[in-house]
């Protein structure tokens, strides 16, 4: 949500229009029509006729005006209208930059919803007065949204004596967005069949799919109930962590349409007066705040989707030492104690799979290398390229990046010519676009809380670098490879052991059956058992000794790199006899 000017608080803000929704679906079909009609005649029917330069001259002036038209019907009609704009800005891996670029900056620019329309719908969900549910309702809302907005109130004595606090903050939904959300989706949906029948954007994106995967996150979006319990599971996956808070949920006044929240309203993360004046580093803030959004992506699997400025506070606290505190990977909570980050807003949720999570830091591995071939393999098993993508350029673009850009943060990207960033960024564009991939659902949120996290910690500290940022995680998750590695070994070894340790006493039983007559066996038969029981002792005993041999060299090579070199490399000696004796036998019985 952003806040309100003050200039356009007031009774001649109004309610948005849901009785006319017909005239606003032909609005959204025309508006698409004409620019698919536009954009067909100057990139397919110029083209056939040898019109190519021509068509291509006035490219990105003409991308830059259709986003632009459509910033201004996004802010004029408001409602969903607006997030197609801002989910359209972070689909890089579909559109040309000149759109992506035009629409980064939209905002939720419609003005607040006159009191009177809040209050009947409030009172409708609750079922209640508003002075009956609260002991006080500010009228004047503290922040507005396309969705819904946010007001100030105190609880009830009742309430509050319940939940140990009176400070409250109530979301209400737009009366009507239901209406707007359903015409809005349907228009989306007729626009994506229209374009779903031309084979050069078939080919390259499934719009129908990308719709419904919107539809998804915006019918989530107005649905509070799913948002409180979002912000439940959340304050769960930080239960006992210093450096993060969140709001606790007044359920006894909250409903589908109706959020009504612990106030936690502090210091905005990026108002770096407001933190200096706190005595707290911006430097600080925005290294503990890259370090808890790793954490929900590589350790969690569960994240804030949506963590602009508006959605984060940071909140001092009384300066505590807590030792069993968790430990984030790779990061110490040393600024935690003075200060912890408060998120709100918990209508956009992502979730990442363990699949995508391993897959994600496969990624995270190969970018701390600078390897553009390993980074483009982990892409793939992501799931992005399709397997028939010939990913022969992309490598090249991948290593030219980490060649020329690798390691810079913003402050040093801005020393370089703007004309070679510009030109390198839309080569590698260029690349990008004509790879057939789509990002699945998880991996769109994954790249838009990024990409916030990436500019809000910029804007706290200039000298800010996310590949410096990137490296501990990294180096944990090598640590936790060794480490898995070793306890697999380790598991192995234990089991090969026992099975040896057994070994003898059941071969014991064994004579001790032939010498008192109780086996009664086929001599053939009985010393082809033996037989295979030496070779099977044996292959263990070479198995246990590749084992003990390679955790040697593992441990050794942090002191002894020589030395523990040497040891990995002769394990592999027992380890082909474990693994192939018993083929080379039965080939040379063959």
């Amino acid at each position: 949500m952003t806040s309100v000017p003050a200039a356009r608080r007031g009774p001649e803000a109004a309610t948005p229009d849901v009785g006319n929704t017909r005239a606003r679906y032909r609005r959204i079909l025309r508006f698409a029509a004409r620019h698919i009609m536009q954009t067909w005649w100057f990139e397919l029917v110029l083209p056939r006729f040898g019109l190519a330069k021509v068509a291509a001259r006035g490219r990105a002036a003409r991308l830059t005006r259709i986003a632009q038209r459509f910033r201004v019907l996004a802010v004029d009609l408001g409602g969903l209208m607006i997030k197609v704009g801002q989910y359209l800005s972070s689909r890089l891996d579909v559109l040309p930059p000149e759109i992506t670029h035009e629409l980064a900056g939209l905002q939720d620019e419609v003005p607040p919803v006159p009191f009177d329309a809040i209050r009947r719908l409030a009172e409708a969900e609750l079922g209640v007065p508003l002075e009956r549910a609260y002991a006080s309702f500010d009228p004047t809302p503290l922040a507005a949204a396309s969705l819904g907005q946010a007001h100030r109130a105190r609880l009830s004595p009742l309430d509050a004596a319940d939940m140990g606090y009176d400070e409250a903050v109530v979301k209400v939904q737009r009366p009507g967005i239901e209406t707007i959300v359903d015409v809005d989706l349907s228009a989306l949906r007729r626009v994506a069949g229209w374009l779903n029948r031309v084979t050069f954007v078939a080919s390259r994106v499934d719009l129908p799919s990308l719709v419904e995967e919107f539809a998804v996150t915006s019918l989530q979006e107005i649905d509070y109930l799913q948002e409180a319990g979002n912000a439940e599971r959340f304050a769960a996956s930080f239960a006992g962590d210093p450096r993060v808070a969140a709001p606790e949920v007044v359920w006894e006044r909250t409903t589908r349409r109706v959020l009504t929240l612990a106030d936690v309203t502090a210091i905005k993360i990026n108002d770096r007066e407001a933190l200096v004046a706190a005595g707290i580093d911006p430097k600080a803030v925005a290294k503990q705040f890259a370090a808890v959004m790793f954490d929900q992506l590589f350790r969690d699997g569960y994240f804030h989707a949506d963590p602009h400025p508006g959605n984060i506070f940071i909140t001092p606290v009384e300066r505590v030492t807590d030792a069993s505190s968790p430990a984030s990977s790779g990061v110490t909570d040393a600024a935690a104690p003075g200060w912890r980050l408060t998120f709100i807003d918990f209508g956009m949720m992502g979730e990442v799979p363990d699949s995508l999570r391993r897959g994600l830091q496969q990624v995270i591995l190969a970018v701390a290398a600078r390897d553009g071939k390993r980074l483009v393999d982990s892409i793939r098993g992501v799931g992005i390229l399709l397997p028939s993508a010939d990913t022969e350029e992309l490598e090249r673009a991948m290593a030219e990046l980490f060649a020329r850009f690798g390691g810079m943060g913003l402050a040093e990207l801005q020393r370089i010519d703007e004309r070679e960033l510009r030109s390198f960024a839309m080569e590698f564009g260029e690349v990008m676009r004509a790879l057939p991939f789509q990002l699945p659902e998880n991996f769109l949120l994954v790249i838009r809380s990024m990409s916030l996290t990436s500019g809000l910690c910029s804007s706290l500290d200039p000298e800010f670098n996310m590949w410096d940022a990137v490296e501990p995680y990294a180096a944990q998750l090598l640590r936790d490879e060794r480490g898995n590695i070793v306890q697999a070994l380790g598991r192995e070894a234990l089991s090969f052991a026992g099975t040896v340790a057994r070994l003898p006493q059941r071969l014991d039983a064994l004579a001790d059956r032939i010498e008192e007559g109780r086996l009664v066996a086929n001599s053939p038969r009985l010393e082809q058992r033996l037989a295979r029981l030496e070779r099977s002792a044996r292959r263990i005993t070479s198995a246990v000794l590749f084992v003990g041999l390679f955790i040697g060299g593992i441990l050794l090579r942090v002191d002894e790199p020589v030395w523990g070199a040497a040891l990995i490399a002769v394990s592999v000696i027992p380890l082909l006899h474990a693994l192939f004796a018993g083929v080379f036998r039965r080939r040379g019985r063959g």
